[in-house]
């Protein structure tokens, strides 16, 4: 619970670290941040949050009518009654302490120095899409054995049935459906990189979703900070 960006990933590279070994990172940009909201634990709503925008959005400027904001009127209202003149596509929230409210300022723009170089995070986004596939590819099993007797089930499940007790599929068997296209968090990941001249972030490793692709980034819950 704290502080917290929203970036769009931008696609992967490489790095050295100061043992000379080759690191894989994802780079994020971060830029256009803007804190829209400070919600407090005791005002309405009843917990102390940050409301962050992030992304560009365009404005229909047509012959013979006002220009717009290419954005539904309840969400560009966030914004003109917060005093933003540009808003922005996406809206997130990040939890933190009613005293950590004071550090921010309705309007202010973040960037990457938000975070530090070796922090660990947590990064959250929308996993690929890779439509209905069977249970190899989505449960990774092993399929069934390529010799003598095998009758064209080489990539099946397998018996899901059971007999008279219960009789019936246990809910959440592991079955051929839906893969990807799910919000996924990657927990425990460490940043080798701020470039606060790009607004970028340096991860190492790979995140959820394409390159593009909009996600969230926290301090890792499950590590100790001081």
């Amino acid at each position: 619970m704290g502080k917290g960006l929203i970036g769009k990933k931008v696609g992967m590279t490489q790095v050295f670290d100061g043992e000379g070994n080759r690191v894989a990172v994802t780079v994020v940009k971060v830029d256009g941040n803007v804190v829209v909201q400070k919600k407090s634990a005791h005002g309405k709503d009843g917990y102390s949050a940050l409301k962050v925008g992030f992304g560009d959005v365009k404005k229909l400027e047509k012959e013979g009518t006002e220009p717009r904001w290419r954005l539904n009127k309840p969400r560009t209202g966030v914004f003109l009654k917060a005093g933003i003149d540009r808003p922005r596509r996406h809206l997130r929230e990040f939890r933190m302490p009613e005293t950590a409210l004071d550090n921010y300022e309705v309007g202010q723009e973040l960037g990457a120095d938000t975070f530090n170089n070796g922090d660990w995070i947590d990064v959250t986004g929308t996993s690929k899409g890779r439509g209905f596939t069977g249970v190899m590819k989505r449960h990774n099993f092993a399929g069934a054995k390529a010799s003598h007797g095998v009758h064209e089930f080489f990539r099946h499940g397998g018996s899901i049935g059971m007999s008279a007790t219960p009789g019936r599929v246990f809910r959440g068997k592991k079955m051929a459906g839906q893969h990807g296209n799910a919000r996924v968090t990657v927990q425990n990941l460490r940043i080798m990189g701020v470039m606060p001249e790009e607004n970028a972030l340096m991860i190492r490793g790979g995140i959820p979703g394409p390159n593009g692709g909009i996600v969230t980034i926290r301090p890792a819950i499950k590590k100790q900070t001081t």
